[in-house]
């Protein structure tokens, strides 16, 4: 389950995306998380028009078999979180069957929360470097892939690792760095 602030930063939300595309992971959100993710977006880039905004949401549940998860709701009333803002998610990963919670508030998820649940909160950074333990070239790979899909303005593979490490994959990034043979 992709909590909405791994969804938020374009790069990183990309990186996701590739990654659950190769069925190395099945990606799961709701209609509620995208909501969340969006307007969020369209508040911080106000240069983005809303039909953009629309299209981008459509690739992404394109993109994804079977990504959106439902019928959650009545699950969220029973749950106790330190903030009940995020308790749809916990109920949306317990409807679908999902293993973990990732999110960069990790805090907001406790382990005491959630292991009952069978459920663990794992940040976007310990996630995609377990990935890279698991098939290293299928994630060396997205990655190059990921660089070589921006054109405006086109960036290499090492300026992707940079972009990555800003948004919070520093683990992962100097992983990523060894794997490419790119100092730094």
């Amino acid at each position: 389950m992709y909590d909405a602030c791994v969804l938020h930063p374009a790069p990183l939300r990309d990186l996701l995306l590739r990654l659950a595309q190769r069925r190395v992971v099945h990606a799961r959100w709701t209609a509620q998380i995208l909501d969340e993710v969006f307007a969020s977006i369209a508040e911080r880039r106000p240069d983005l028009s809303p039909e953009r905004l629309s299209r981008t949401r459509q690739m992404m549940c394109d993109a994804i078999d079977d990504c959106l998860v439902s019928g959650y709701e009545g699950l969220a009333d029973h749950l106790i979180l330190p903030d009940a803002g995020d308790r749809h998610v916990v109920a949306a990963a317990i409807r679908c069957g999902a293993q973990a919670i990732v999110t960069a508030n990790v805090r907001d998820f406790p382990a005491d929360a959630l292991a009952p649940l069978e459920l663990v909160a794992v940040h976007p950074d310990a996630f995609v470097h377990d990935l890279i333990d698991l098939a290293p070239g299928l994630v060396v790979r997205v990655v190059q892939e990921q660089a070589s899909a921006l054109r405006s303005p086109p960036r290499s593979p090492a300026e992707v690792l940079d972009i990555l490490a800003q948004c919070g994959l520093v683990r992962t990034v100097a992983d990523l760095r060894l794997l490419f043979g790119i100092g730094g």
